[in-house]
């Protein structure tokens, strides 16, 4: 891949539209109709990046990495995931479907980003005439690039050169509202927002790396940490950032923004999450040099920092007399225009217009049987969103959220309302969000004195409601649609992750850390080896490093869940539970309630209060089914009040489907492996004998991954009164199939020797068993002898060389000369006439054998030979056998770059 980054510049378009006959150029506008491209091009140019990708299908992962990191890299945060899913199919029909390079090339303008691929096929014309519906079904393998451009894109096109093909969409940039300036009228004391006698405001300062490198007292004193344990950590490993794929805006790009107000968490030195709402400013200092500077408050005392919103006077006062719009009114001027500002603002806006003490709202699931909390404001704790509450909670008006209800006092009805329980309120006025008749959400405002609302507040919040249900929908199907996109492109990596490995360790690994943070807070999976064996296990990470060992530990005092196959994320308590008692047990220690010394348990009750929280929240399990069987569970976890959404929840179902078939594959083919290794391994000699006055040395290498023997083997064996035989042969071919007749003749041999058998009756025998097989058999060269030491220290050899490359002998005056004569390879004729040959081997000879993958190393037109070999062979003179045999598989192995394609074998022999 190459690639080219040019900021500022504004290069001149070598496709100009009037280069080329309008029927050349085809477009379209996201209404899903081809039309002439009438583009602008005066937009002005800013910064480009450009990318070249090989025909291999790797590069579709390397393109939309590329795509991700530019686009991250300007700021384009919002528009990412969109870009990446039409890059990735664009690539694809290139690199994969038209078999060319492709050339990604990104231009950053002031009013969107253009993207182009471009590939060296113009003959790949799509049809000209029709609606895209004539591009063909989704299903097919090819045609979805140009229907998802249609569908996605601002603007795209079709632009064809006599040698390349460009296929070009643009992503517009959504509208973001600038900072304003306002004050605010005098009021009443009693009008004021609430705050903390002693209101502290927390300075963090975050460099260019994301790290912390100043805090305040005020920090300090919010958050437990001196400022010496933070500074150099990044601001992530204190920041609960609510964030999920496709939606929102991330730490990381808040901190790269000029101006950022909101809400998010910071994890004390306790555990516990602070709610906090924080003003961000991006600065420079005189050198240059970027950083950022967040103050923060608790979230209640969120006015101190909170940007008052300006009313236009048009607003207030409209020109032409009319009143006006009522949304507006309630809402402020302009709307956020995100679901969760919305949310919130409008759940403030209820309490204040009530003069409440709370406020929240509920979002209605697409079935309309539960309500899910989406926002609150004035609760004791804000860490429950995403819980889940009946629609139909009881009989009767007041118990269904489809109709406005009043309750004077929750008192008298203690559970009417499942998400006041405990938090104080006495009072509590519900009303419903119905967009065209069907229930979209509720809306409730409550109160800790008894009898504050009556009929008068329902109308008046029913009304307000009735204003921005539409508005809280519209805003909920576009959320619903990032987080489609967020979660496509998301799956779109974990399925080529996940694809990229057959290691079972790495899988599970992939797993979790696909899930941990984007999904949950932390996760665990186990794994099922067979129907009979208990859930194992086998793999748990938290986005806080330092909490893993805690939740293993915890995990593995808790009974596994049950493997159920049922699709779909049910709810476990059990982690929860055992995890409050264990905090509950040590707490009570702690504070001596139980008579043991307190000293003992001090220094472990803030590691178990911190998993406590971190597996207080909503904890599901996912089984993990592969070919009709469950191999696992994967189990996603929240902290305390955290609850799941169910947009994540079935996005994790899709992530487990395929994860547990990645998981069985890395299990099978572990299990084939091993399999295959072990019976391989049976192929060798279990060991070379210790011979008296000769040093014997063997190195094997067998081509092929995963191969342990293949075509090539070797032996050196006891025969009897002193003998011993040695051989060394090459089956034709490689990997298993030649390996079974390895087997065959390295077993034969022995027996046959062992029978007294001269050298020739052996082969002979030998090659009758191999033509014995049919159509399996395979022909064989093989190198038999039978060695005998002498007195004299020299040591006496008979070899038959039976078609294999002839052994060679080192003299001790570093000659090299050949050891026996050629003669037929077995497994071709019947009847053959083999002899054998004598020769005595002196004090300090050497005899080496090798097979054919030796001397047949090639790099390109050269190959080593009989005659490279006996060169290398000459240079050992005084080496000993296993020096002489490591000597020569060097030499071969720098002979050529390439990785070996043929089994080798040698042998070495010398006489001490």
């Amino acid at each position: 891949m190459t690639t080219g980054l040019i900021p500022g510049e504004q290069p001149p378009d070598p496709r100009s539209s009037s280069m080329r006959p309008p029927h050349q150029r085809q477009g379209g506008d996201g209404q899903g109709t081809p039309h002439v491209d009438n583009r602008s091009r005066s937009s002005v140019i800013t910064a480009r990046a450009a990318a070249s990708f090989e025909p291999v299908g790797r590069s579709v992962a390397t393109a939309r990495s590329f795509v991700r990191d530019t686009l991250q890299g300007w700021g384009f945060a919002d528009i990412i995931d969109d870009a990446v899913v039409l890059t990735s199919e664009l690539v694809t029909n290139a690199v994969v479907h038209a078999g060319t390079h492709a050339d990604v090339l990104c231009l950053r303008s002031d009013d969107g980003v253009r993207i182009e691929v471009a590939d060296r096929y113009p003959e790949r014309e799509i049809p000209l005439q029709g609606s895209l519906a004539s591009m063909g079904s989704p299903d097919r393998e090819g045609g979805r690039g140009l229907q998802l451009c249609a569908a996605i894109a601002g603007r795209w096109g079709v632009d064809y050169t006599p040698t390349h093909k460009h296929v070009w969409f643009q992503l517009d940039l959504p509208d973001r509202p600038v900072g304003t300036r306002a004050a605010g009228p005098s009021l009443p004391a009693d009008l004021l927002p609430l705050a903390d006698s002693r209101v502290r405001v927390a300075v963090v300062q975050i460099d260019r790396t994301g790290a912390i490198s100043a805090w305040n007292e005020d920090a300090e004193e919010l958050f437990g940490y001196p400022a010496d344990q933070v500074t150099g950590k990044p601001l992530t490993d204190l920041a609960a950032w609510p964030h999920t794929p496709g939606t929102g805006t991330g730490v990381a790009e808040a901190l790269q923004l000029s101006r950022w107000e909101g809400s998010y968490g910071i994890r004390g030195i306790t555990g516990r999450v602070t709610p906090v709402y924080a003003s961000h400013l991006r600065v420079r200092d005189t050198d240059g040099e970027p950083s950022t500077v967040c103050l923060l408050v608790r979230d209640h005392e969120r006015a101190v920092l909170q940007t008052p919103l300006r009313v236009p006077a048009s607003d207030t006062a409209p020109a032409d007399g009319q009143s006006a719009d009522p949304f507006e009114v309630f809402i402020g001027s302009p709307a956020p225009d995100d679901l969760d500002g919305l949310l919130q603002r409008t759940v403030e806006r209820a309490r204040d217009m009530l003069d409440g003490d709370s406020a929240f709202l509920l979002l209605a699931t697409d079935d309309e049987t539960e309500l899910e909390v989406r926002a609150s404001t004035g609760l004791p704790s804000a860490r429950q969103r995403f819980a889940r509450v009946p629609v139909e909670a009881g009989p009767g008006r007041y118990g269904s959220a489809r109709m406005p209800a009043v309750h004077e006092d929750l008192a008298a009805v203690p559970g009417a309302v499942p998400l006041l329980n405990g938090t104080g309120m006495r009072s509590v006025v519900t009303v419903p969000l119905k967009v065209e008749g069907r229930l979209t959400g509720s809306l409730g405002v409550a109160a800790e004195g008894a009898g504050r609302y009556s009929n008068e507040e329902a109308l008046r919040l029913q009304f307000a409601a009735d204003r921005i249900a539409l508005a809280v929908e519209s805003a909920r199907l576009g959320e619903l649609e990032r987080l489609r996109r967020g979660s496509l492109s998301f799956l779109v990596e974990a399925s080529d992750l996940l694809a990229g490995t057959l290691d079972r360790d790495q899988t599970l690994a992939l797993m979790a850390q696909m899930t941990v943070p984007t999904l949950a807070t932390w996760c665990a999976v186990y794994t099922i080896a067979d129907q009979a064996s208990e859930p194992y296990l086998s793999y748990v990470l938290h986005e806080d490093e330092e909490l893993i060992d805690g939740i293993k530990s915890l995990l593995s005092k808790v009974s596994p869940p049950d493997p159920v196959p049922t699709p779909g994320a049910r709810v476990w308590t059990a982690p929860g539970e055992a995890a409050h008692e264990a905090a509950l047990r040590k707490s009570m220690r702690s504070l001596g309630l139980t008579g043991g010394p307190t000293h003992q348990v001090a220094s472990g009750i803030g590691p178990t209060l911190a998993t406590a929280h971190a597996v207080g929240g909503e904890t599901v399990v996912l089984p993990l089914v592969a070919r009709n069987r469950v191999i696992g569970m994967l189990t996603l976890g929240k902290p305390t009040d955290e609850h799941f959404r169910q947009e994540i929840l079935e996005l994790a179902e899709d992530l487990s489907r395929r994860a547990a078939l990645a998981l069985d594959n890395a299990r099978l083919y572990s299990e084939r492996t091993a399999i295959s290794q072990s019976l391989q391994r049976s192929l060798l000699p279990p060991g070379l004998p210790t011979i008296d006055g000769v040093e014997v040395d063997v190195i094997y290498r067998a081509a092929g991954e995963g191969n342990e023997v293949g075509g090539d083997f070797y032996d050196v064996f006891p025969i009897s009164d002193g003998a011993y035989g040695f051989a060394i042969g090459d089956v034709c071919g490689t990997g298993p199939h030649a390996a079974a007749v390895t087997g065959l003749a390295r077993h034969a041999l022995r027996l046959l020797a062992r029978e007294g058998l001269s050298g020739p009756a052996v082969l002979e025998r030998l090659n009758s068993a191999i033509l014995d097989e049919g159509d399996r058999s395979r022909f064989l060269t093989l190198l038999y002898g039978e060695m005998r030491p002498q007195e004299d220290g020299s040591a006496k050899l008979k070899v038959v060389c039976a078609g294999h490359p002839l052994p060679l002998r080192l003299r001790q005056d570093g000659t090299v000369e050949p050891a026996a004569d050629p003669q037929p390879l077995l497994g071709v004729i019947e009847d053959l006439e083999l002899y054998e040959q004598t020769i005595t081997l002196d004090p300090g000879d050497v005899l080496l054998c090798v097979t054919d993958g030796v001397t047949e190393r090639r790099e390109g037109t050269r190959m080593l030979g009989d005659d490279g070999l006996a060169d290398v062979l000459s240079t050992c003179t005084g080496l000993t056998a296993g020096a002489v045999a490591a000597r020569i598989m060097r030499a071969v192995e720098r002979f050529a770059s390439d990785a070996p394609s043929d089994d080798m074998a040698i042998l070495a022999m010398r006489v001490a």
